[in-house]
Order: C-alpha cells, then structure tokens, then sequence
C-alpha cells in the first residue's frame, strides 16, 4: 500500500481523515484510533491478550508523525503514543471501520465497560 495522499486531522482533533489515491476520504474516529491502535498495550501478543480500553468518548490527536515512509504514529491527549499506524492498517480501518466500531462496542458491553470511563 502506498502512502495516503492526504492526513488531515479536525480543528477538535477529534478526526483523522485519511485519502488514498484510490479511495473516497475516509474518517477516521479519534476514539476509533485510539481503542484500535496496534500497539502491543492494546493489541497484547496474541488474540487472547487484546485489551478493550474504556473511557476513550473525548480523546482526541495531539500530534502525529511519519515513521518512515510506511507509518505513522498518533499521539493522543491521553499520553498513549505506542502505536504505529501503517498504511495498510489505516487502509483496513477506512474500510472495516462500522464492524470495528460495532465490535468494540459489543466488547465493553459484554465486560461491563463505558466508553465514558
């Protein structure tokens, strides 16, 4: 996957639109971001071990940076900046977005968890 041609983060921080040269923009939830990010905090080392991170609703992009020419890493306002975001997993994201979401909330349901805290 090549590098978007665009990252644009919102005057609230609080979206990270995300245009490949092949794709409409997509928009990237803050929140979405951050609960997804593919760091090993979140993701652990294996499935087992993934984390659902509540309390995430206001989070928002403090700063991001390139890594390479095939990443980049987002900071947030809540501190974490562990995960590198590649093109390819922005790319899966833009495109799998409503079943991440919906998987993610189903997750802090079933463990009893808020997106408020």
């Amino acid at each position: 996957m090549s590098a978007p041609k665009e990252l644009r983060v919102s005057k609230d921080r609080r979206t990270l639109t995300v245009t490949f040269a092949d794709h409409q923009p997509f928009e990237l939830p803050a929140e979405l971001l951050r609960v997804a990010s593919p760091s090993a905090e979140v993701q652990g080392h294996s499935p087992d071990q993934r984390v659902t991170v509540p309390g995430k609703r206001t989070v928002g992009i403090m700063k991001i940076e390139p890594v390479g020419n095939y990443a980049v890493r987002i900071t947030f306002d809540d501190m974490h900046d562990t995960g590198i975001f590649t093109w390819d997993y922005l790319h899966q994201l833009g495109h799998e977005k409503d079943e991440v979401w919906a998987a993610y909330l189903a997750s802090l349901e079933a463990k009893g968890l808020s997106r408020d805290r």
